[in-house]
Order: structure tokens, then C-alpha cells, then sequence
């Protein structure tokens, strides 16, 4: 084999190389990290026909510039489909929302659902208690979430307490968000939405080693409407159950 062959040669094997291990890991564009305390999903119930509800998606809203924000709690705003009928459609509401109020009520025996309702860390909450009330779990375990350039997000979770399944969610979050609502209660009135859930993805986390759980799941496509703010919001659960153990997010850079 003479140099030039050599040579060839040689550059064919090193693109091998470089293919393979770009196949084996893309760059991340994105990472968010619990850390092994617990960070509580701090999810709204909420609806653009309810007149009760605008005072708390404000005070959802402040806790953008709240100290603990992604490190204490992960906030979600889920818009619910049952104040539809009453005159003004919710373009955010979702019936999978819904469904997930009537599962924490079917889970607390209760015997209604209603907005506004907070939940925090799977509990019904209120502003009041302030958010670090009803903690359960001092260190539910290490949940991370890796996002690559190819729009998978690699989830992994270590935790400190047992279940037979871990199931792993996410939601794209919308904020800055200005609806002018003409008919239903709110009729008339400019309403600020933040941290508005607008698509979400779920998948089961499979036992990678001694205790890891991992998974991937592909993100679903942003809205084509503008937004000026972007976050994801990623929780996991026991496979089966709608509370959330532990929970990561963070801000996500609108200009990708």
C-alpha cells in the first residue's frame, strides 16, 4: 500500500471514529439539576374564564425574580377546560390539565375541583402557607435532565426512597404571555399569563444501575407563538401516581 492509500485510509477510519462517538452523545443545549433536596413542583390550576383567578397567576408571576426559584420549587400553571362553556375559550386550556386536577381530587377523595387551586408537592396548597410548607421528604433523591442538540432529553434519577416504577415528565413552559379576554367573566380585561404550561411528555424510567433510573424522551415542538419567556419544568413520579417526588427546571434560551 502505497502513502496516498495510507492516507485515505486513514481519514476514513478517524470519520468513523468521529461518527461513532457523536452517536453516542450529541452536545447538551440544555441541563437542569435538583440536587438531592427536595425542590417541589409548585403547580396553578387556573383559567382565563375564572374572574377569581388573575390575583394568583400575579402572584405566580412574581416568583420570577423569587430566590428560589428552580432551586426551591419548579412553578407550573396548568389552564383547565371546564370554565370553556361559560362564554370565553381558554386558547392555553387543555383536557389532559383537567384531568390531572381530577386526579389529584380523585387521589385526596375530594369531592370538587376548582380554580384557583395550588398544589405543592402533590398537596393542596394555599399562598399563605408560604412555599415551603408542607414538605415531605427531606431528600427524595437526585433528578437530572439533559437536553440535546437533537431535542431528546436524557433524564436520570437517583433516589433515596423506593418504588417499584419511576415515571419521568416534562412541560414546556410559556411566560410572558398577554391575553385580551373578550367574553366570560373576564370579559374586558388584559390578563398576564407566566409560566404556562404548553406541551408536555412523559416517559418510564428504566433501572440503568444500582440506584439510577434513566430515560429519554423526545421533546415536543414550541408553539410557533412568540414568547418572551421559555423554561422547562421536569418532575418524576411513581409510575401510577399523578404526586410528584422531586422536580428540576430552568429557564430555556428563547433564541433556539
Amino acid at each position: 500500500m502505497n502513502a496516498m492509500m495510507w492516507l485515505v485510509a486513514l481519514i476514513l477510519i478517524g470519520a468513523r471514529l468521529t461518527s461513532a462517538a457523536g452517536a453516542a452523545e450529541e452536545p447538551s443545549v440544555w441541563t437542569a439539576e435538583s440536587g438531592s433536596d427536595e425542590v417541589a413542583l409548585l403547580e396553578l390550576y387556573t383559567s382565563e374564564g375564572c374572574s377569581s383567578c388573575p390575583p394568583a397567576e400575579t402572584w405566580l408571576g412574581a416568583r420570577r425574580e423569587d430566590p428560589g426559584l428552580w432551586r426551591a420549587f419548579v412553578p407550573v400553571a396548568w389552564h383547565v377546560t371546564y370554565w370553556d362553556r361559560l362564554g370565553w375559550t381558554d386558547r392555553w386550556a387543555d383536557r389532559a390539565h383537567t384531568a390531572r386536577q381530577e386526579a389529584y381530587a380523585s387521589a385526596w377523595e375530594a369531592r370538587s375541583i376548582y380554580t384557583p387551586a395550588f398544589v405543592r408537592a402533590g398537596e393542596e396548597w394555599r399562598i399563605r402557607d408560604g412555599v415551603t410548607k408542607g414538605r415531605r421528604v427531606a431528600s427524595p433523591g437526585r433528578l437530572r435532565a439533559v437536553l440535546e442538540a437533537g431535542g431528546r432529553l436524557r433524564v436520570t434519577f437517583e433516589p433515596t426512597t423506593t418504588a417499584r416504577a419511576w415515571t419521568a415528565h416534562v412541560a414546556l413552559l410559556g411566560g410572558g404571555i398577554v391575553s385580551d379576554v373578550r367574553a366570560g367573566e373576564n370579559r374586558g380585561r388584559e390578563l398576564r399569563h407566566e409560566f404556562v404550561a404548553l406541551e408536555t411528555a412523559m416517559v418510564e424510567l428504566k433501572p440503568s444501575e444500582a440506584d439510577r433510573w434513566s430515560g429519554t424522551v423526545e421533546l415536543p415542538a414550541w408553539p410557533k407563538e412568540k414568547l418572551a419567556r421559555r423554561a422547562l419544568a421536569v418532575w418524576v413520579s411513581r409510575a401510577g401516581e399523578v404526586a410528584p417526588v422531586q422536580a428540576a427546571g430552568g429557564w430555556f434560551d428563547v433564541s433556539r
